[in-house]
């Protein structure tokens, strides 16, 4: 089972107040549903100033399979044989 969660940090006056709020998109059979949802999730963010991020994981984990970004527009996949982030692009 994987999973998909988004976060949006939180602002005060303008400025990042250092919490994150965190969103559980739902629980999926498969990586690319997990993956399909959090793209839904970003490209309904759109036009949002605040700075938010998504990520795809297995059930449970604390590492992320799949990372995108509000500010960036790319994604990364994580590479577990040489343990570090890629740009799959």
């Amino acid at each position: 089972m994987y999973e998909s969660v988004q976060y949006v940090e939180e602002e005060a006056d303008g400025h990042p107040t250092g919490v994150s709020l965190e969103t559980h998109l739902g629980t999926f059979a498969t990586e690319e549903e997990a993956i399909a949802a959090a793209r839904a999730s970003r490209d309904a963010y759109a036009g949002r100033h605040e700075y938010a991020w998504w990520i795809a994981r297995r059930q449970g984990e604390r590492v992320a399979s799949w990372i995108a970004d509000s500010r960036s527009g790319r994604e990364f996949a994580v590479d577990v044989s040489e343990e570090r982030i890629v740009d799959p692009s």
